[in-house]
């Protein structure tokens, strides 16, 4: 069942992430399924409306796999994601800027869905660069 569950996950992040197939979410989660996300604890809706922010913020997002860990009914995933900025997602004006930045993602299966996800990764920092970045093209541009 391990290798199983390590094959979903990474169908997750190739699919629903690099391929926006936004039916492999409902595919893949369970109905009564529970994300913990950076801003709280929620839903399958939840997840698809903070993924739909991400997703206008960097059009181009993409998610590499760097590194999966398979227990009984877990599967843990080291990704790194990159993008560029062109868009207001987020609630920032359009940087134009490249990020890069890291996180994991857990995951626990129940017949073949996942019921449960943690994700952990660096918004705030994201938000502070971007806005940094937003902050210093002002300045050049008012002197």
């Amino acid at each position: 069942m391990t290798d199983t569950n390590r094959d979903l996950a990474l169908r997750w992040f190739r699919e629903v992430w690099n391929e926006r197939r936004n039916e492999t979410i409902d595919e893949l989660f369970a109905a009564h399924s529970v994300g913990h996300m950076e801003g709280g604890d929620g839903t399958i809706a939840d997840f698809k409306s903070a993924r739909a922010g991400l997703l206008e913020a960097f059009p181009d997002f993409s998610v590499e796999v760097e590194d999966t860990v398979a227990e009984r009914d877990h599967v843990v995933v080291r990704w790194v994601a990159t993008g560029t900025h062109p868009g207001r997602g987020l609630g920032i004006e359009a940087t134009g800027r490249p990020v890069t930045f890291r996180g994991m993602t857990w995951l626990k299966f129940q017949d073949g869905k996942a019921v449960e996800g943690w994700d952990s990764w660096n918004l705030g920092g994201l938000l502070t660069t971007l806005r940094s970045e937003q902050s210093s093209s002002a300045s050049s541009t008012s002197g």
